[in-house]
């Protein structure tokens, strides 16, 4: 007979062991070596049995194993030495504080500190934190899992919100025919490192959302401590739901077009609802600053409209979105438009038709594109947030063109969407015996603020090559597990699968491939050429070998079949001890490949990999990237130094095929790997060691290894995003939030007056030929309607132009009102000829506000014609 439901029991833990429940209880265990080493010391082989889940542990430890540990002198010291120092990093100053001290020092009558927020509410859909609370996908969830995690590295003040799925993403196993079959084990939140948010009166936290047919979705809100950083996720498996509302939050990223909307309202509407509930309760300070991880929570700026849209002191729809926007930071990671969430208009009509205090109208505008009947998450994040960014600077480039249409009138670089590229957590990521060395030279402060990477010249080539080796070493042995295990699973018996105990060789080139399985990563675009592949597989004196690992999205059956050629492929015997597919990739598994691969491939369509963060996790252990220059690499690749560029036909092929593409790109690949990878790795000196190869591995480490830090990306978002972010809000609250009513009513004056805003015409004089070093003098006059010369900044834009007339590369200078007379003003300026060749200018208007976070923030502008 079949259980209705699992849950898992743990032991009641002596008095003497009691600090051992606090330090499970937090995740940071999951990062903190010392931690994992005690954790371990209570029953080795139950750790290794429970892979690594404290929970498990504590539910299957014998009673008198915890008797006898309750007498260990030595295991209660380290015990002890552990929980104080889980409690000095919960509470002693960090980073934030420092930076909060630095700016207070500051303090003078010309200069006030700059604002840093009191807290910031990070809202995402998924959260990699630990492979034993699978609430995750993929790189979305792992970056969002990092940056809470530096983010309690750092000090700072951020509230993590998601969703608590019961069946996570799923668990992925092959078919004898190599087909991803897909697995939903139901999770028991009483077994996992969470706990329910429970009031002053000790009741259950609930939140609850209005749903159509007077229907109530209801919601119990879960707790998750991330070292310093609280995570709230909402699971809707509850009593008072009917059946289908409890299934609201059953998987990640699963169900049809209502079941994803109703997931998303739950995110954003109820995750602001449980925001509130936890800082009433625990008495955090209200969030300042909200970060929407992707448009999946953009739902949460209208509950933040409706909250100030109500009660005695309501703001108009304008207002409120106004001074809504001064406080929301939207971060994009889609570089492809049909990667963006998208809903019916009359879906969002029906389920949002009634929001308090905001009419469904001014809802649907926010989402509104191209396709009228289509409502676009993505334009309303966009919309909602005053403040954007990408995920790396070409991805930035990306973004600012495939959202250029909401910004008409303006170039894609004006677009205001800027660029953080992102980082990974090296606590979390980098092996241990990498990160020892690190604090072993240079020293653990050193380890934790990121400086500790030129220590690496300490290090001689030897030990450099030898740990590279070991974790190789570690990495084949759980390849071969896996390879068994799976072939297992997959109907073979064992005594056909005798070879997996020879395949991989730890003395063997590794390479390693493992990401989500979308077509334009092209996850088999290494097998365009099968026999070049086995040639490079199978050679004899500089033989290469590949793990491979990612997951398909249930519903894509294009990947699927990439999957599985990709397993038919690695099946042959003249191959399959050189290859393997590796499935369930998840944190546990990417750390043995971090670990122990010598190259990490990636090869997408360039542009269309957002970032692409795993490579940064292979860089932080010495792993040589060998990718398509997209993403993160295209900005920090020194081709031949820390890795190696795959010539793209982006550029090269104008108008050629996706088929050409790739038979280009595949050969540029194999060529790469046999003629330098290859040969670079096998080119010993007398001591066997590969001394160019070492070279490239220590200046990975030193080149790569600061900037790839989510420390540093986390910094970046404080200082560029955060504190800008709450100086607006402040601009915008303070004083009964007078700055959001007189922002918005400049506004609509702007956008009212604005269809009569022109530029009537330019005069333009040189004195004598138009030679380099001259000036060019300009007089513009300009049509401002009801507005006044304060009210916008008119602007000379020149530059280089091409064979069109296009200005490359321009630049702007600012005219100077001369004249200001009733509805027509003039303005001059001086534009320096400061380059040869063609050179053109125009003028144009823009509406211009202090509280305006970037001067195309309107999407206004009036150009000569």
């Amino acid at each position: 007979m079949k259980a209705l439901r699992r849950l898992t029991v743990r032991a009641a833990l002596p008095e003497q062991l009691a600090p051992l429940g606090e330090i499970v209880a937090n995740l940071r265990w999951s990062w903190h070596p010392d931690s994992l080493d005690l954790l371990e010391s209570v029953d080795p082989d139950l750790w290794e049995d429970c892979h690594g889940d404290p929970a498990r542990l504590l539910g299957g430890v014998s009673t008198d194993r915890l008797a006898a540990l309750a007498k260990d002198r030595r295991f209660l010291r380290r015990l002890q030495d552990v929980s104080d120092d889980l409690r000095d990093y919960l509470e002693q100053p960090r980073w934030y504080q420092r930076q909060q001290e630095l700016e207070a020092s500051r303090r003078t009558a010309d200069r006030p500190p700059s604002l840093l927020p009191s807290a910031v509410a990070y809202f995402s859909p998924e959260f990699g934190i630990t492979e034993v609370l699978p609430q995750y996908s993929g790189g979305l969830g792992i970056l969002a899992g990092d940056h809470l995690k530096a983010a309690s590295d750092l000090g700072a003040p951020i509230i993590g919100v998601g969703l608590l799925y019961r069946a996570g993403y799923f668990s992925q196993s092959l078919s004898r025919e190599g087909w991803q079959q897909e697995r939903y084990p139901s999770l028991d939140p009483q077994g996992l490192p969470i706990t329910p948010l429970r009031d002053s009166d000790d009741n259950l936290v609930r939140v609850t959302l209005g749903l159509p047919y007077h229907r109530v979705l209801h919601a119990q809100v879960w707790l998750a401590s991330v070292g310093r950083v609280p995570l709230l996720l909402l699971d809707s498996d509850v009593e008072e739901n009917d059946a289908a509302a409890r299934g609201v939050t059953d998987r990640l990223y699963g169900g049809g077009p209502e079941h994803r909307l109703l997931q998303e309202l739950l995110l954003g509407i109820g995750g602001v609802r449980a925001l509130r509930a936890y800082c009433a309760v625990s008495g955090h300070p209200a969030p300042e600053v909200f970060h929407t991880n992707e448009g999946h929570a953009g739902f949460l700026g209208v509950e933040r409209i409706s909250e100030l849209s109500v009660g005695p002191e309501a703001l108009s729809f304008e207002e409120a979105l106004t001074a809504v926007r001064a406080g929301t930071v939207f971060t994009t990671h889609t570089p492809v438009p049909a990667g963006i969430d998208r809903f019916d208009r009359d879906l969002i009509r029906g389920h949002l038709d009634g929001t308090p205090g905001v009419p469904v109208e001014k809802i649907l505008q926010l989402g509104a594109e191209e396709d009228p009947t289509k409502f676009n998450m993505a334009h309303m994040g966009l919309r909602l947030g005053q403040r954007a960014n990408g995920v790396a600077q070409l991805h930035g480039r990306v973004s600012r063109s495939m959202f250029n249409n909401l910004w008409p009138g303006f170039d894609a670089d004006e677009v205001p969407i800027t660029s953080i590229t992102n980082g990974v957590h090296a606590p979390t990521w980098m092996a241990r015996e990498i990160f020892d060395m690190g604090e072993r030279e240079a020293g653990p402060e050193a380890m934790a603020a990121g400086t500790a990477f030129e220590a690496i010249d300490k290090l001689t080539d030897n030990e450099l090559w030898a740990v590279k080796r070991q974790l190789r070493e570690r990495l084949v042995g759980e390849i071969r597990r896996r390879i068994k295990q799976s072939n297992l699973e997959r109907g073979f018996s064992a005594v056909e699968l005798a070879w997996t105990a020879n395949a991989f060789d730890p003395d063997v080139l590794t390479i390693g491939f493992a990401r989500r399985v979308p077509s334009y990563k092209r996850l088999t675009l290494m097998l365009r050429d099968p026999a070049r592949l086995k040639q490079l597989l199978t050679d004899r004196d500089r033989p290469v070998q590949i793990v491979i690992a990612g997951k398909s999205h249930p519903a894509d059956d294009g990947g699927k079949e990439l999957i599985a050629e990709m397993v038919r492929f690695a099946d042959q015997p003249d191959v399959r001890e050189r290859i393997a597919f590796l499935p369930d990739y998840d944190i546990g598994m990417a750390r043995y490949l971090y670990w122990g691969t010598d190259v990490w491939l990636n090869n997408p369509l360039r542009p269309l990999e957002a970032c692409g963060t795993s490579g940064m996790k292979a860089a932080l252990n010495g792993g040589l990237n060998l990718s398509i220059k997209d993403g993160w690499w295209d900005e920090w690749c020194e081709n031949g130094k820390n890795g190696w560029e795959i010539p793209s036909a982006d550029e090269s092929l104008s108008g050629t095929t996706d088929e050409h593409r790739d038979a280009v790109e595949a050969a540029a690949l194999y060529d790469l790997i046999e003629h330098q990878v290859a040969q670079r790795f096998y080119n010993r000196d007398v001591d066997g060691i590969p001394t160019q190869w070492v070279t490239m591995v220590r200046h990975t480490l030193k080149s790569l290894g600061p900037k790839v830090l989510a420390t540093r990306m986390v910094r970046d978002y404080v200082r560029i995003l955060y504190a800008p972010a709450t100086a607006a809000r402040k601009a915008m609250l303070d004083n009964h939030c007078a700055g959001a009513k007189e922002l918005s009513a400049w506004k609509t004056s702007i956008v009212n007056a604005w269809r009569d805003v022109a530029v009537r015409h330019v005069e333009s004089t040189v004195e004598g030929d138009p030679t380099l070093g001259g000036v060019l003098q300009l007089r513009a006059e300009v049509v401002l309607a009801d507005l006044k010369a304060s009210d916008v900044e008119v602007q000379a834009v020149f530059g280089a132009v091409d064979a069109d007339n296009r200005l490359m590369t321009p630049e702007t200078l600012i005219l100077t009102l001369a004249e200001e007379g009733d509805g027509t003003s003039f303005f001059t300026g001086d534009i320096p000829l400061r380059r040869a060749g063609a050179f053109g200018y125009t003028v144009r208007v823009l509406p211009i506000h202090p509280l305006l976070a970037n001067p195309a923030e309107l999407g206004l502008v009036a150009t000569a014609n």
